[in-house]
């Protein structure tokens, strides 16, 4: 059952902003209140919030049991948003690819939203890393793979296979989760365009019907869709597990190398995660270099890339409004030209 709601009618939480200007000195204390029950402590001093985020406010704090980064949202669905979360980032951190932050709890607040805990890490923008993760999500996205043909060399027993986690021959997720704060239709699909048609694109697609009612893009998507089998023909598709929402807001590295963050995963195409746009800054380069090594790119690349940035298109103009209707509009029409 999804615990956001049919067909992802949802509205935007409140901002950090909203947050902090609502009550902000007793809304922190009675999160110190929280943290001391579901931590198990008796001290908590706050170290004050951490800039980055748009959809929940966070903060760091220091216990007698160490620091802790904690994900504040005011959200009714907060809590189902933040399992998503945490699901991801256990499914990721179960590939041993690499590294994750680590979730400690996830809880309710007495007046409403939820709270994620976890172990605190000590982040910087990448920049020396950058070769590196590019290596790692790499092995990220083949680590199913991998699996797969692991199996397939064992002669069916499945439970005989190294690591933690079992392959998967289909496209989906165990669980909802989201991109930003946009619930993901996760259902189990045997083919890949069936997947991103109907659980991608079709959802986004609606709430730009529900909020904007925009006839000409819903016109274009009407002449897209019967076309969108046509940029899978070249490429064998075998499930990846993905980070889900894959930008330069959600890397980062420590002295011992990269880490990915806020992750909405789901298993399916391993291009999914090179769809956002040139990132990284001048390290960009070292990062594609290093990932299409590993991963090379396969005939059509470029097309189901603009393909897999429209998703993130309508995403934004889902979430920021319709200053991204432009760029959504000039990418469905160039795919319309080249399908």
């Amino acid at each position: 059952m999804d615990p956001f709601g049919a067909g992802c009618q949802v509205d935007p939480p409140p901002s950090p902003e909203m947050f902090i200007l609502d009550g902000g000195a007793e809304r922190l204390e009675e999160m110190e209140d929280e943290l001391k029950k579901v931590l198990r402590t008796s001290e908590v001093r706050p170290r004050g919030p951490v800039p980055g985020g748009c959809i929940s406010q966070t903060q760091n704090f220091d216990t007698d049991r160490g620091r802790v980064f904690v994900k504040i949202n005011r959200w009714p669905q907060a809590k189902a948003m933040f399992s998503g979360e945490v699901a991801s980032l256990e499914e990721i951190r179960k590939t041993c690819a690499v590294r994750v932050p680590e979730p400690i709890a996830l809880t309710d607040l007495p007046a409403g939203g939820a709270l994620l805990i976890m172990k605190h890490i000590e982040m910087k923008p990448i920049s020396r890393f950058a070769e590196n993760l590019g290596e790692q999500l790499a092995d990220l996205h083949l680590h199913n793979q991998r699996l797969l043909k692991t199996a397939q060399k064992a002669s069916g027993t499945i439970g005989k296979c190294s690591g933690n986690l079992q392959p998967v021959e289909r496209f989906g997720f165990h669980t909802t989760t989201c991109c930003g704060y946009i619930p993901q239709v996760n259902e189990w699909q045997e083919d890949w365009a069936t997947f991103f048609a109907s659980q991608r694109l079709q959802p986004q697609l609606r709430l730009i019907e529900k909020d904007y009612g925009d006839r000409t893009v819903l016109g274009l998507w009407s002449e897209l869709q019967v076309k969108l089998q046509k940029a899978f023909t070249e490429a064998v598709i075998v499930p990846s597990l993905l980070h889900g929402d894959f930008w330069e807001g959600n890397v980062a590295e420590d002295e011992d190398g990269p880490l990915l963050f806020d992750p909405g995963s789901f298993y399916g195409h391993s291009e999914c995660d090179l769809s956002v746009g040139e990132i990284f800054g001048a390290q960009c380069a070292d990062f594609y270099s290093a990932y299409h090594r590993r991963v090379p790119r396969a005939p059509g690349y470029e097309v189901r890339h603009r393909l897999y940035q429209l998703f993130h298109s309508l995403n934004n103009w889902n979430h920021f409004g319709s200053e991204f209707r432009g760029v959504t509009e000039n990418l469905m029409r160039c795919l319309l030209r080249v399908l």
